[in-house]
């Protein structure tokens, strides 16, 4: 099966989104370190059915119209890293949960670091929110688009 992309202009820069046939397989940033998210080659499809809709509900998101997603998504990642991601989806708008409170909720309560290298592998930033994962003591902690970023959509939905 062939991804498709379509880039899009916000508030955090470029993003590139990519689709498959089962639904948005990535939202990837514009310095996106090269195999952070290990996909095929894309084909670019600006019309593309599913892309168009989720530039609609990211710039309504930007634009605090939005507070949720609702897309198909196809997460690619190990039986582990899905569960994280999941994990990532329940997290409410502009509240935010430690790397170990995600290791609770999933049953892996010894496996922090392990939610963490996840969470930096999360394909789908923003609508799977993993910039709402911060540090025990409420630090920003790395974030694949950059700590600039992730305080900007913090900030964003805090407002």
């Amino acid at each position: 099966m062939m991804l498709v992309h379509h880039e899009i202009d916000s508030p955090v820069g470029t993003l590139r989104l990519v689709a498959g046939e089962a639904g948005l397989v990535a939202i990837l940033w514009p310095d996106e370190r090269p195999g952070r998210v290990p996909l095929a080659p894309t084909v670019a499809a600006p019309g593309h059915p599913l892309l168009t809709e989720a530039a609609a509900q990211l710039d309504a998101y930007f634009a605090r119209r939005r507070r949720s997603f609702d897309l198909p998504l196809d997460f690619r990642g190990t039986v582990f890293q899905r569960s994280v991601w999941q994990a990532l989806l329940a997290i409410p708008y502009g509240e935010t949960r430690s790397y170990g409170e995600i290791a609770r909720q999933i049953g892996r309560p010894n496996a922090v670091r392990a939610v963490g290298a996840a969470n930096g592998r999360n394909p789908l930033s923003i609508v799977a929110p993993c910039h709402r994962v911060i540090g025990g003591g409420g630090a920003l902690t790395g974030f694949a688009g950059g700590l600039a970023a992730k305080r900007l959509l913090l900030d964003l939905e805090s407002a």
